[in-house]
């Protein structure tokens, strides 16, 4: 099957399902402005969510361990499920402290995203002419929110991590929307 094969099934594909999309995409923009209104219960919400997921992923590692006890790194099956399940825990029982870490780590990440997209700008920019720009600005507003987060501590874990979310759905929401309005016009 050629490029253009898988093209043209592609786009058959999506207009013959724009109406899912669209949907889909409604829904990822209801619920992205929920999370920007209330952006303290999107958090929590995240946070109890990741709880769960990583509970519940430390159960199906300890069952899948037990049963498979003889198979190479028993002891480190074995203690990837136990935190699996204790940090799971934590974020279920305790979701404030856990709001707190998950802030930190998403500081550290957009101080660490910031610089590298700065560097990735600085050696293409002879590359990417004027668009290299952009890319500069991205790291730089990456680094601005990291020091709006971080100086706002401990006050701004209650909501970064909801209006991020919530940002993003939106835009995720509204790339569907267009998509689709796009495919069913074509």
């Amino acid at each position: 099957m050629s490029g253009g094969d898988i093209a043209t099934r592609f786009q058959a594909a999506i207009r013959r399902h724009w109406v899912m999309y669209f949907v889909e995409g409604i829904v990822l923009l209801v619920l992205g402005a929920l999370a920007i209104v209330v952006p303290q219960i999107a958090t929590f919400a995240a946070t109890i969510f990741l709880g769960w997921l990583l509970f519940i992923s430390g159960v199906v590692g300890l069952v899948s361990t037990f049963w498979m006890h003889q198979a190479p790194g028993f002891g480190w099956s074995l203690a990837s499920a136990i935190l699996g399940l204790l940090a799971g825990a934590v974020l279920i029982l305790w979701p404030t402290g856990g709001v707190v870490s998950l802030t930190l780590v998403m500081i550290a990440f957009f101080i660490v995203e910031g610089i590298a997209t700065m560097f990735f700008a600085a050696e293409h920019r002879n590359q990417l002419s004027g668009r290299w720009g952009w890319m500069l600005v991205s790291g730089i507003i990456d680094l601005i929110l990291a020091a709006i987060i971080l100086t706002g501590l401990p006050g701004s874990a209650a909501w970064a991590i909801g209006l991020l979310l919530g940002v993003n759905l939106v835009f995720g929401g509204a790339a569907l929307i267009s998509m689709a309005l796009a495919a069913r016009a074509a």
